[in-house]
């Protein structure tokens, strides 16, 4: 775990985090749990192969349909017919020119996500490729992608600061009277896209869907009133915090989309701490980092992390930022 605090950067161990946080602080989680988001369907009009990824889940018209990143994208037309399975389709709505598609199933909520455990796999990030035993290599990302508390939603990408916390580490923080508090972010596919508008004002931001609880936001607002620190674990978990805020720091509970984005210069309201693991160039996540501990820091500590050989994206090593 490398940590950026004031002029310094230290190679430190995960297992001694609890060393650099004190009693009373505030550590905020992303109980998302990952579901088995990626699909293969066959589209009936012309016996096309096709994969998608889930993104998110939107509602409109009383209907709710699934936004999905495709490939081929250019095989699919305005209302196709998908059969992921003899007893699960799905009808194409909309198409994007991104190679984004809009879907909906010909099942509820509740029967959906048994079929998607049925007959979906694990999302991993395009950039994490599996060959070999299929069977023993899904088994084992269905554990190894899923944070120990996942809880909640239904998230298309796991929320990766948390996949370092197992009991030893909660039980170090809880011994030192550090306070864990859950917020819900469904992340979304669109997350491991990168920034390609020449400007930034010009990039669309990805929506993701949040909730944050009244007794989560009660703990939040009583710490920083207290002079206590909020340490989001997870850029999700920060995207959240931030989405709730107004404009005098304080959080209010909320469910609802947010498409917030994040880059220098920003004023951070609620997050003094951030923990994360090291993210894709050009991406939005990385830029996120630069407005928390400023440009020139962040490109420090990322050529510090390459230079110490620390691995990189979501089964990769972490870091632990104080907000410059």
């Amino acid at each position: 775990m490398l940590v950026s605090k004031g002029p310094k950067i230290l190679d430190a161990q995960l297992i001694n985090l609890v060393d650099f946080l004190q009693e009373g602080d505030v550590m905020v989680f992303n109980d998302a749990r990952v579901i088995k988001a990626k699909l293969s369907a066959k589209i009936l009009r012309n016996s096309a192969q096709l994969e998608f990824n889930l993104d998110q889940e939107n509602q409109g018209q009383g209907e709710k349909f699934w936004n999905a990143l495709c490939r081929p994208a250019k095989k699919v037309l305005v209302g196709d017919s998908l059969e992921i399975a003899p007893d699960f389709f799905a009808e194409v709505k909309e198409k994007s020119d991104d190679g984004t598609i809009r879907i909906k199933f010909d099942c509820d909520s509740e029967d959906l996500v048994a079929k998607l455990e049925k007959y979906g796999s694990v999302p991993l990030p395009p950039y994490i490729k599996r060959d070999g035993h299929a069977e023993l290599v899904e088994a084992s990302d269905q554990k190894n992608y899923q944070t120990i508390y996942a809880a909640k939603g239904m998230a298309a990408a796991a929320p990766t600061a948390g996949l370092h916390f197992n009991e030893n580490i909660f039980a170090t923080l809880a011994a030192k009277k550090i306070e864990k508090v859950f917020v819900t972010l469904n992340v979304g596919a669109g997350t491991f896209l990168p920034v390609r508008s020449d400007f930034l004002k010009d990039h669309k931001m990805h929506s993701e869907f949040f909730s944050l609880s009244t007794e989560a936001a009660q703990i939040i607002n009583h710490a920083k009133k207290n002079g206590k620190r909020i340490v989001a674990v997870g850029t999700t978990s920060l995207r959240v915090l931030e989405s709730a805020a107004d404009e005098k720091g304080v959080v209010k509970p909320m469910n609802m989309h947010t498409q917030i984005f994040i880059y220098p210069p920003y004023d951070f309201k609620i997050v003094d701490i951030l923990m994360t693991n090291f993210h894709l160039p050009k991406s939005t996540l990385f830029m996120l980092i630069c407005a928390f501990v400023g440009k020139e820091r962040g490109f420090e500590i990322y050529n510090h992390a390459i230079s110490q050989q620390y691995r990189f994206y979501s089964y990769g090593d972490s870091s632990l930022l104080f907000r410059s």
